[in-house]
């Protein structure tokens, strides 16, 4: 089996945010999570509780920003 980027899911008190994605998007998202509830030995995860882990390793994992932010960042 492929191993996935992203890991389980912390169950984290939500906050609501309101945000349309394509059908297209939604749909790799659904099966994202089967694939991810499978790997894990769980239920499928609901593909709202997706967004926010994939958000964040996207921009963890982006160099360009990380050296933007160290590079913004005051020094001393």
């Amino acid at each position: 089996m492929v191993k996935l980027k992203l890991g389980p899911i912390p169950d984290e008190k939500p906050v609501k945010v309101t945000l349309e994605v394509p059908a297209s998007l939604y749909r790799n998202l659904v099966a994202y999570g089967e694939a991810l509830g499978r790997e894990n030995g769980s239920s499928p995860i609901d593909p709202n509780r997706l967004i926010v882990p994939m958000l964040e390793r996207f921009i963890a994992t982006d160099r360009a920003f990380a050296r933007s932010k160290h590079s913004a960042s005051p020094s001393g």
